[in-house]
């Protein structure tokens, strides 16, 4: 996306929306890390996006949701009206309300499942009628300013996960509501943690009921979950900043850096440095 074409409102550094109409085909083949919760909604336009390193089309009328952390690359679009929401966690944290709108896993904090939502004919206008909102509120310099906008932004965020619940299949039985916390603790300590035994342990089953529930929806196994998020937090920090390969296994949870790179050539079919090499090129 062009910067010159884009128009932002920004409530202090914490919140902001960003406006694009344009039709202008651009691609970024460098690539950016998510500092922040961001709601991407392409209106009207279509392309390639790689989000952690795997790639997305999408043609048409499509949201997606991204968390801090991940790591975001346009390969190409053509974008005629589009919108961007960004906060930060002290504006509205998503973990707080993950119980009342269902954002844990359905919009947020998947980084397994395909991102987009596509909105139909009346959602887009419900949608579009809570962005006028906050365009006009943003605008104005008045009392409680501050709730009003995130205020807008839970609407925003609400409406979204009915979106998905309607349009895509979610399941809420045990078994995906096993899967749902067992992720969540890997995303919390897969630094800490290596072994499929820690975290069964701390969800009151054994490891071989929790491999027995992971079949039952047809997922990976625990092991290979632990093992694909290890991986992907290598790649975004090798991709994304300039600590050596040893740093990288030391902040992950590996005393042996020789181990580290057996293991990500392993899952990768590269060593580390290979890996960052291809990337940066």
């Amino acid at each position: 996306m062009a910067v010159q074409d884009i128009s932002t409102y920004t409530y202090r550094d914490i919140f902001s929306l960003s406006i694009i109409q344009f039709e202008k085909a651009c691609t970024f083949h460098k690539p950016e890390q998510v500092d922040a919760y961001s709601i991407y909604w392409i209106k009207d336009g279509k392309g390639t996006y790689n989000i952690d390193f795997e790639s997305y089309s999408f043609d048409g009328n499509v949201l997606f949701f991204l968390s801090p952390g991940q790591v975001f690359t346009v390969d190409s679009e053509k974008v005629k009206e589009a919108y961007k929401l960004t906060f930060v966690r002290d504006f509205y944290c998503i973990q707080i309300h993950d119980a009342e709108v269902a954002c844990n896993g359905v919009l947020f904090n998947n980084v397994y499942e395909t991102p987009f939502v596509k909105p139909c004919a009346e959602d887009t206008k419900k949608l579009s009628f809570i962005l006028d909102s906050l365009m006009d509120e943003f605008k104005r310099n008045e009392t409680a300013q501050y709730d009003m906008l995130q205020s807008y932004l839970k609407q925003f965020i609400i409406h979204s996960v009915r979106v998905k619940k309607e349009h895509h299949v979610i399941k809420n039985n045990e078994e995906t509501k096993l899967f749902k916390d067992f992720s969540l603790l890997v995303n919390q300590n897969f630094k800490t943690l290596h072994s499929v035994t820690d975290y069964a342990g701390r969800l009151g089953i054994s490891p071989k009921s929790l491999t027995k529930h992971f079949q039952k929806i047809g997922s990976q196994t625990p092991s290979d979950f632990i093992k694909n998020r290890i991986v992907l937090e290598a790649k975004r920090q090798l991709i994304y900043t300039d600590n050596s390969v040893k740093q990288i296994a030391y902040d992950i949870g590996f005393n042996d850096s020789a181990y580290f790179t057996r293991f990500f050539k392993k899952a990768t079919q590269k060593s580390p440095l290979q890996f960052k090499k291809d990337h940066k090129n």
